[in-house]
């Protein structure tokens, strides 16, 4: 049986940097034998973050959300998979609203408030979080690094991809304003140059990512 991975996409712009990353990266689960069901965020019924409902902190709701709105099919989906691809781009120095209010609620069901077992999660997988910027590859790295500890510890084990300096649009020339911080040129060469290198490094981790599943 094959076995499954939840592709997410917390970014709003079909077929630019996020999402293209995410489909590299499931093409490379797919290649490596797991079936891939993706979600694009932006197009979901209305949701919201966690409202503090504290419904999951019942022992017959253990590790399930009980806010039913349009992530609960999301949320279902990664508990019933082998293994998570997520990303998002940087905005404002931060995820997406739409990042946040999945990882909140991917997070705190499986939060107990118990000093011995902080975590209800008996079946940790393995995760892929990827993220985009404008801002150099560094820039967020202490960000990412508190995402992945809380994603490892509360979901699974969480490995990285960043892909800065991106580029946001075909024609910078045809904003209103000139766009001066940025150097359109270069942003196209590496776009054109380091981009598809990501891809590559994508794809690579999606099949490294079944690899990596519980038998």
């Amino acid at each position: 049986m094959s076995k499954k991975i939840i592709a997410v996409n917390a970014g709003p712009r079909k077929g630019w940097n996020t999402d293209t990353l995410i489909t590299e990266a499931a093409k490379g689960a797919e290649s490596a034998g797991a079936t891939v069901e993706k979600f694009d965020l932006f197009r979901l019924e209305r949701y919201t973050g966690c409202i503090s409902c504290f419904g999951c902190k019942r022992e017959q709701n253990k590790g399930h959300c009980v806010c039913r709105d349009g992530l609960t099919e999301v949320l279902d989906a990664i508990r019933e998979s082998d293994g998570l691809i997520i990303g998002s781009p940087n905005y404002l120095g931060e995820m997406t609203a739409s990042f946040r209010a999945l990882y909140e609620r991917l997070v705190f069901q499986n939060l107990t408030y118990n000093r011995e077992t902080p975590c209800c999660n008996q079946r940790p997988i393995p995760v892929l979080l990827i993220m985009t910027s404008n801002a150099p590859d560094t820039a967020y790295m202490n960000l990412l690094q508190n995402y992945q500890r809380t994603l490892s510890g509360f979901v699974g084990p969480t490995e990285l991809l960043v892909s800065g300096d991106t580029l946001q649009l075909k024609d910078y020339s045809k904003m209103d304003w000139p766009w001066s911080i940025f150097d359109p040129e270069a942003k196209t060469l590496r776009h054109e140059t380091v981009f598809p290198q990501e891809c590559k490094k994508a794809y690579e981790m999606g099949a490294a990512l079944v690899t990596k599943m519980q038998v």
